[in-house]
């Protein structure tokens, strides 16, 4: 007798359990690309509280995968309309089937070939997200793929070298060697890029304070050469 839905799902291990097992990152290149993209976009949107983000986790989906340990998780992948409560592992039959939504995977050495061929077709067949990109912080390869219909085609590079995500409203581009997010032209500003600026804006409106202050009492001074109290009403 053919299985139920009710009966594939009992089957399915409890998300709780299932950890994720993923290598470490090929190099400190890698780790700080993918530190980059999630607390960028993290900032970008500390607004919200529907987006999940995914860093080197294990993406479970079917018994199968368990079974045979076919695939590992993506570097990054992004899901919304959830929560953004900390997970061990996206368990798919667990998020109500919500597979991630974008993709980005790190290139290198070891796995370039994997994330070209059987990774975008898994990604695309299986997965079906609509947006997968690489990205080598090596050297500096960027491709970027969108769905349309079954299969995914290449998403158009502008002048720039930026490539854009219709899922997060912003673009991709690579700069002095990394990717980063663009909003139209503007860079996204990392954490610490955005605490620096602010604090150069804070400095700025001190010595503009400084300096205004500083040409009220020349004036009041030269007011008094000329026998004018300026602390007085002269009206």
């Amino acid at each position: 007798m053919a299985s139920t839905i009710e009966d594939i799902v009992a089957q399915m291990p409890d998300a709780g359990l299932l950890l994720s097992d993923e290598p470490e990152m090929e190099s400190s290149l890698h780790y700080q690309q993918l530190a980059l993209l999630v607390s960028t976009l993290e900032y970008h949107w500390r607004e919200r509280e529907d987006f999940f983000i995914g860093a080197n986790l294990t993406v479970y989906y079917t018994l199968e995968q368990l079974r045979h340990r076919q695939f590992r998780g993506p570097d990054f992948f992004l899901v919304t309309g959830v929560s953004r409560a900390p997970r061990k592992s996206w368990v798919v039959w667990a998020e109500g089937g919500h597979y991630p939504e974008l993709i980005i995977e790190l290139l290198s050495l070891s796995t370039a070939s994997v994330d070209r061929e059987e990774k975008k077709t898994l990604y695309q067949d299986i997965f079906r997200t609509p947006e997968y990109f690489w990205f080598s912080p090596e050297d500096g390869e960027f491709a970027g793929f969108r769905r349309d219909g079954w299969v995914y085609r290449p998403i158009p590079v502008d002048d720039e070298g930026r490539r854009h995500s219709q899922v997060l409203g912003l673009s991709l581009g690579p700069v002095a060697g990394q990717l980063r997010y663009f909003e139209g032209d503007a860079l996204l500003p990392t954490p610490a890029e955005a605490a620096r600026a602010e604090g150069e804006r804070a400095e700025a409106e001190r010595e503009r304070a400084e300096n205004e202050h500083q040409r009220a009492e020349a004036l009041a001074a030269r007011l008094r050469t000329l026998g004018v109290d300026p602390d007085v009403d002269q009206g």
